[in-house]
Protein backbone atom coordinates (compact mmCIF):
# COMPACT_ATOMS: atom_id res chain seq x y z
CA UNK A 1 0.00 0.00 0.00
CA UNK A 2 3.05 2.26 0.65
CA UNK A 3 4.73 1.71 -2.85
CA UNK A 4 1.25 1.97 -4.26
CA UNK A 5 0.97 5.83 -2.49
CA UNK A 6 4.36 6.52 -3.57
CA UNK A 7 3.91 5.34 -7.28
CA UNK A 8 0.81 7.82 -7.20
CA UNK A 9 2.32 10.33 -5.70
CA UNK A 10 4.94 10.39 -7.85
CA UNK A 11 2.87 10.31 -10.46
CA UNK A 12 1.41 13.51 -9.51
CA UNK A 13 4.50 15.37 -9.16
CA UNK A 14 5.31 14.41 -12.93
CA UNK A 15 2.38 15.85 -13.79
CA UNK A 16 2.08 19.27 -11.86
CA UNK A 17 6.32 19.63 -12.69
CA UNK A 18 4.55 19.33 -16.83
CA UNK A 19 2.04 21.96 -15.97
CA UNK A 20 4.20 24.42 -14.19
CA UNK A 21 6.16 24.06 -17.58
CA UNK A 22 3.12 24.87 -19.53
CA UNK A 23 2.34 21.96 -21.22
CA UNK A 24 -1.22 20.81 -22.19
CA UNK A 25 -2.42 17.69 -20.31
CA UNK A 26 -4.15 15.00 -22.35
CA UNK A 27 -5.39 11.65 -20.59
CA UNK A 28 -5.34 9.35 -23.96
CA UNK A 29 -6.83 5.60 -24.30
CA UNK A 30 -4.61 3.29 -24.62
CA UNK A 31 -5.81 2.39 -28.19
CA UNK A 32 -5.28 5.75 -29.25
CA UNK A 33 -1.85 6.52 -28.31
CA UNK A 34 -0.33 6.04 -31.49
CA UNK A 35 -2.42 8.56 -33.45
CA UNK A 36 -2.62 10.87 -30.16
CA UNK A 37 1.33 11.44 -29.88
CA UNK A 38 1.20 12.30 -33.89
CA UNK A 39 -1.44 14.83 -33.67
CA UNK A 40 0.39 16.15 -30.31
CA UNK A 41 3.26 16.72 -32.17
CA UNK A 42 1.62 18.36 -35.45
CA UNK A 43 -0.68 20.70 -33.16
CA UNK A 44 2.77 21.81 -31.59
CA UNK A 45 3.97 22.49 -34.72
CA UNK A 46 1.17 24.77 -35.88
CA UNK A 47 0.74 26.27 -32.52
CA UNK A 48 3.71 26.08 -30.22
CA UNK A 49 1.88 24.35 -27.39
CA UNK A 50 3.31 21.45 -26.22
CA UNK A 51 1.62 18.66 -24.78
CA UNK A 52 1.97 15.86 -22.43
CA UNK A 53 0.31 12.24 -23.19
CA UNK A 54 -0.53 10.04 -20.52
CA UNK A 55 -2.24 6.80 -21.56
CA UNK A 56 -4.25 4.11 -19.47
CA UNK A 57 -7.45 2.47 -19.84
CA UNK A 58 -10.44 4.42 -20.22
CA UNK A 59 -12.39 3.87 -16.88
CA UNK A 60 -8.54 3.84 -15.65
CA UNK A 61 -8.13 7.23 -16.47
CA UNK A 62 -11.65 8.26 -15.77
CA UNK A 63 -11.06 7.23 -11.82
CA UNK A 64 -7.51 9.52 -11.68
CA UNK A 65 -9.53 12.65 -13.15
CA UNK A 66 -11.85 11.78 -10.43
CA UNK A 67 -9.25 11.85 -7.80
CA UNK A 68 -7.62 14.82 -9.02
CA UNK A 69 -5.53 14.36 -11.99
CA UNK A 70 -4.69 17.46 -13.66
CA UNK A 71 -5.68 16.04 -17.02
CA UNK A 72 -6.99 19.54 -19.53
CA UNK A 73 -8.38 17.45 -22.14
CA UNK A 74 -9.76 13.51 -22.37
CA UNK A 75 -9.62 10.91 -25.16
CA UNK A 76 -11.64 8.14 -24.21
CA UNK A 77 -12.25 4.82 -25.80
CA UNK A 78 -16.34 5.67 -25.56
CA UNK A 79 -18.61 8.29 -25.46
CA UNK A 80 -20.53 7.13 -21.96
CA UNK A 81 -17.85 7.63 -19.67
CA UNK A 82 -16.99 11.46 -20.44
CA UNK A 83 -20.75 11.73 -20.10
CA UNK A 84 -20.52 10.70 -16.92
CA UNK A 85 -17.69 12.86 -16.25
CA UNK A 86 -19.66 15.63 -17.07
CA UNK A 87 -22.53 14.58 -15.21
CA UNK A 88 -20.28 14.06 -12.44
CA UNK A 89 -19.09 17.27 -12.44
CA UNK A 90 -15.30 16.51 -13.24
CA UNK A 91 -15.27 17.62 -17.32
CA UNK A 92 -17.14 20.30 -18.95
CA UNK A 93 -20.88 20.33 -20.70
CA UNK A 94 -21.03 21.55 -24.17
CA UNK A 95 -17.40 20.05 -25.01
CA UNK A 96 -18.20 16.48 -25.23
CA UNK A 97 -17.87 15.27 -29.17
CA UNK A 98 -16.88 12.39 -31.09
CA UNK A 99 -13.39 12.38 -32.48
CA UNK A 100 -13.08 8.63 -33.88
CA UNK A 101 -14.92 6.10 -34.65
CA UNK A 102 -13.00 2.53 -34.04
CA UNK A 103 -13.40 -0.90 -34.75
CA UNK A 104 -12.49 -4.25 -33.16
CA UNK A 105 -10.14 -7.21 -34.56
CA UNK A 106 -8.94 -10.43 -33.59
CA UNK A 107 -5.44 -10.09 -34.51
CA UNK A 108 -2.06 -12.84 -34.46
CA UNK A 109 1.08 -11.70 -34.78
CA UNK A 110 1.50 -14.61 -36.98
CA UNK A 111 0.91 -14.64 -40.83
CA UNK A 112 -1.92 -16.93 -42.24
CA UNK A 113 -2.64 -17.99 -38.38
CA UNK A 114 -6.04 -15.94 -39.18
CA UNK A 115 -7.83 -16.65 -41.98
CA UNK A 116 -10.14 -13.17 -41.91
CA UNK A 117 -13.01 -15.18 -40.41
CA UNK A 118 -13.68 -16.48 -36.92
CA UNK A 119 -12.92 -20.09 -38.16
CA UNK A 120 -9.85 -19.81 -35.86
CA UNK A 121 -11.72 -19.64 -32.63
CA UNK A 122 -14.09 -22.56 -33.54
CA UNK A 123 -11.38 -24.61 -34.58
CA UNK A 124 -9.78 -24.15 -31.02
CA UNK A 125 -6.17 -24.99 -31.74
CA UNK A 126 -4.41 -22.32 -29.43
CA UNK A 127 -3.77 -22.05 -25.75
CA UNK A 128 -4.49 -18.38 -24.89
CA UNK A 129 -6.99 -15.42 -26.34
CA UNK A 130 -6.24 -12.47 -25.43
CA UNK A 131 -8.66 -9.39 -24.73
CA UNK A 132 -8.55 -6.35 -22.38
CA UNK A 133 -10.22 -6.10 -19.33
CA UNK A 134 -14.06 -5.73 -19.90
CA UNK A 135 -14.92 -3.32 -16.99
CA UNK A 136 -12.16 -1.48 -17.50
CA UNK A 137 -11.59 -0.97 -21.67
CA UNK A 138 -14.81 -0.31 -23.96
CA UNK A 139 -12.83 -2.33 -26.68
CA UNK A 140 -12.97 -5.50 -23.90
CA UNK A 141 -16.32 -5.46 -23.61
CA UNK A 142 -17.34 -5.87 -27.18
CA UNK A 143 -14.60 -8.25 -27.65
CA UNK A 144 -16.51 -9.91 -24.98
CA UNK A 145 -19.63 -9.19 -26.38
CA UNK A 146 -18.40 -10.92 -29.89
CA UNK A 147 -16.98 -13.72 -28.18
CA UNK A 148 -20.52 -14.09 -26.09
CA UNK A 149 -22.51 -13.52 -29.74
CA UNK A 150 -20.53 -16.33 -31.35
CA UNK A 151 -21.97 -19.09 -28.58
CA UNK A 152 -17.94 -19.24 -27.85
CA UNK A 153 -17.95 -18.37 -23.96
CA UNK A 154 -18.34 -21.38 -22.44
CA UNK A 155 -15.77 -22.90 -24.98
CA UNK A 156 -12.79 -20.06 -24.50
CA UNK A 157 -13.54 -19.53 -20.95
CA UNK A 158 -10.21 -21.36 -19.69
CA UNK A 159 -8.40 -19.97 -22.61
CA UNK A 160 -8.11 -16.04 -21.97
CA UNK A 161 -5.93 -14.01 -20.63
CA UNK A 162 -7.26 -9.93 -19.84
CA UNK A 163 -4.72 -7.49 -20.27
CA UNK A 164 -5.33 -4.29 -18.20
CA UNK A 165 -5.72 -2.23 -21.52
CA UNK A 166 -6.31 -2.32 -25.24
CA UNK A 167 -1.76 -1.62 -25.44
CA UNK A 168 -0.96 -4.58 -22.72
CA UNK A 169 -4.00 -7.13 -24.63
CA UNK A 170 -1.68 -6.54 -27.69
CA UNK A 171 1.64 -6.71 -25.77
CA UNK A 172 0.23 -10.27 -25.41
CA UNK A 173 -0.31 -10.80 -28.68
CA UNK A 174 2.45 -9.48 -29.74
CA UNK A 175 5.06 -11.11 -27.43
CA UNK A 176 3.28 -14.70 -28.18
CA UNK A 177 2.14 -14.91 -24.68
CA UNK A 178 -1.27 -15.22 -26.43
CA UNK A 179 -1.21 -16.77 -30.12
CA UNK A 180 -4.45 -14.53 -30.93
CA UNK A 181 -6.47 -11.87 -29.35
CA UNK A 182 -8.94 -9.13 -29.51
CA UNK A 183 -7.13 -5.51 -30.10
CA UNK A 184 -8.27 -1.84 -32.02
CA UNK A 185 -7.39 -1.84 -35.82
CA UNK A 186 -5.12 1.26 -34.94
CA UNK A 187 -2.67 -0.97 -33.39
CA UNK A 188 -2.29 -2.89 -36.49
CA UNK A 189 -3.28 -0.88 -39.21
CA UNK A 190 -1.66 2.32 -40.77
CA UNK A 191 -2.26 3.74 -44.28
CA UNK A 192 -4.34 1.19 -46.22
CA UNK A 193 -2.63 -1.95 -45.05
CA UNK A 194 -2.33 -4.19 -41.82
CA UNK A 195 0.92 -4.23 -40.37
CA UNK A 196 1.89 -7.37 -39.24
CA UNK A 197 0.05 -10.70 -38.74
CA UNK A 198 -2.87 -12.25 -39.75
CA UNK A 199 -6.56 -10.44 -38.66
CA UNK A 200 -10.18 -11.01 -39.20
CA UNK A 201 -11.97 -7.75 -38.94
CA UNK A 202 -15.19 -8.20 -37.00
CA UNK A 203 -18.10 -7.35 -39.10
CA UNK A 204 -20.48 -4.37 -37.96
CA UNK A 205 -23.08 -7.40 -37.03
CA UNK A 206 -20.75 -8.62 -34.08
CA UNK A 207 -19.79 -5.30 -33.14
CA UNK A 208 -20.62 -1.90 -33.88
CA UNK A 209 -18.23 0.90 -34.73
CA UNK A 210 -17.12 2.26 -31.41
CA UNK A 211 -17.73 6.28 -30.52
CA UNK A 212 -14.45 7.72 -29.24
CA UNK A 213 -15.58 11.08 -27.16
CA UNK A 214 -13.40 13.75 -26.34
CA UNK A 215 -14.16 16.63 -23.66
CA UNK A 216 -12.27 19.14 -21.60
CA UNK A 217 -11.93 18.77 -18.00
CA UNK A 218 -12.91 20.78 -14.90
CA UNK A 219 -9.46 21.31 -15.17
CA UNK A 220 -9.05 22.87 -18.49
CA UNK A 221 -12.04 24.55 -18.81
CA UNK A 222 -10.18 28.05 -18.22
CA UNK A 223 -7.52 26.94 -20.50
CA UNK A 224 -6.89 27.99 -23.92
CA UNK A 225 -4.59 25.74 -25.28
CA UNK A 226 -7.54 22.86 -24.59
CA UNK A 227 -9.78 24.82 -26.32
CA UNK A 228 -7.25 25.33 -28.77
CA UNK A 229 -5.90 21.59 -28.94
CA UNK A 230 -10.00 20.27 -29.22
CA UNK A 231 -10.65 22.74 -32.49
CA UNK A 232 -7.21 21.19 -33.97
CA UNK A 233 -8.71 17.61 -33.19
CA UNK A 234 -11.44 18.70 -35.29
CA UNK A 235 -9.87 19.84 -38.14
CA UNK A 236 -8.79 18.18 -41.70
CA UNK A 237 -5.32 17.81 -40.89
CA UNK A 238 -6.06 16.17 -37.66
CA UNK A 239 -8.42 13.78 -39.69
CA UNK A 240 -5.96 12.83 -41.81
CA UNK A 241 -3.75 11.52 -39.08
CA UNK A 242 -6.69 9.61 -37.22
CA UNK A 243 -7.95 7.90 -40.44
CA UNK A 244 -4.27 6.72 -41.18
CA UNK A 245 -4.95 4.30 -38.49
CA UNK A 246 -8.02 2.98 -39.26
CA UNK A 247 -10.20 5.11 -37.85
CA UNK A 248 -13.81 6.17 -39.09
Amino acid sequence: MIVLKNILLLFFIMIKTAIAAGALNIAVASNFSQPARQLALKFQQQSGISVLISTGSTQVLAKQLANGAPYDVFLAADELTPARLVSDGYAIAGTQFTYARGQLVLWSSQSGFINADDKVLFDNKFKHLAIANPRLSPYGAVAEQVIRQLGLTKQLQNKIIYGENISSTYQYVASDNAELGFVALSQVYFKGKISSGSVWIIPLSLAQLINQDAVITVNGQNNPDAVKFMSFLKSGSAGQIINQYGYK
